[in-house]
């Protein structure tokens, strides 16, 4: 099977880990005996104009049995060229943002595949819709997954040492950039502050650091809006790092009955009284990793797989869970 994959998620100086769970599935595709070719190209108005003339070519110099777009204004892309069979994976916030969210629910009707990152995208989150519940064509749920070999419990000490933090630091994880809103740094500040802790942030961090910025961290606040999945969540969970995250994309399931964790509206008085008990702790670890394994990067390629030869029998897949 030859799949050509196009996606605008693509990683710059400033956000070096952006997307990179797109070419985390592509690898796992890969190992699964997928023959993929990999087309990114930057965000923006002028890299969009282009992209249609470059999946164009890509068309016309391959033969691919399908084209799978991440992304919504990528699966434009995609469509505009011609692409078909054409599986679209939405991740989040090309369906919830203003401007943009309104174009991937138009995309929906010339997908042969719609695919959400989470059952969360189909439905409305954070006051901002989701995708279309009953769309014309064939339906998934298509998490891209983590990488369990990469994200794996380590000592917190180490961790920090590598980073160059303080061993005795007191230290919580916002696992995001500050200044993307919907995120909520305001909120996970608060908790830290009530905490008698320091918020760590990611965003600039090089995508091999983070299993060590995850380590490094007594908890992984997720404060935010929405989410497609979370992915941050399951990265925590494969650490045994606890989580507090409102109830957004994949949380509620991912954190459901794990001691330690909290998956609840944002309560301030709660949240920091549980963040400070892990904060208080030697080192402080939930039983997450095996909640993790149900979403691994290898086992949700082999389900993308199963979506694959659905939409090329033109029966398409049954949806999931």
């Amino acid at each position: 099977m030859r799949v050509l994959v196009v996606t605008n998620i693509t990683p710059d100086a400033a956000v070096p880990g952006r997307g990179n769970f797109v070419r985390d599935q592509v690898e796992a595709l890969r190992r699964e005996r997928v023959e993929v070719e990999l087309l990114t190209f930057p965000t923006g108005k002028r890299a969009l104009a282009r992209s249609v003339g470059q999946v164009r070519r890509h068309l016309r110099r391959g033969r691919f049995d399908l084209v799978h777009a991440h992304y919504g204004l990528a699966g434009w892309s995609a469509a505009l060229a011609g692409a078909s069979p054409l599986v679209v994976t939405f991740h989040g916030t090309d369906v919830r943002h203003g401007a943009v969210g309104a174009l991937s629910r138009r995309l929906v009707g010339r997908v042969d595949l719609v695919a959400g990152a989470s059952r969360a995208l189909f439905a409305d989150e954070g006051g901002r819709p989701g995708l279309p519940a009953d769309p014309p064509g064939a339906v998934a749920v298509l998490p891209t997954g983590a990488d369990l070999e990469r994200f794996t419990p380590a000592p917190r000490a180490i961790a920090r040492e590598r980073l160059g933090l303080r061993g005795d630091g007191r230290y919580l994880l916002f696992p995001a950039a500050p200044d993307r809103t919907v995120k909520r740094h305001d909120l996970a500040a608060e908790v830290a502050r009530r905490a008698d802790a320091e918020l760590l942030t990611l965003g600039a961090a090089r995508p091999e650091s983070v299993p060590d910025w995850v380590n490094a961290a007594s908890a992984v606040l997720v404060t935010s809006d929405n989410e497609g999945f979370g992915l941050a969540v399951l990265e925590a969970l494969a650490c045994d790092v606890p989580v507090l995250s409102t109830p957004v994309g994949a949380a509620p399931l991912l954190l459901r009955g794990v001691h330690g964790c909290l998956v609840a509206g944002f309560d301030p008085e709660r949240w920091s009284a549980l963040a400070r008990a892990h904060v208080d702790a030697k080192d402080p670890r939930v039983a997450g990793r095996a909640r993790a394994a149900w979403f691994s990067v290898d086992l949700m390629a082999r389900r993308v797989v199963q979506a694959y030869e659905g939409v090329l029998a033109g029966a398409g897949p049954d949806g999931g869970s």
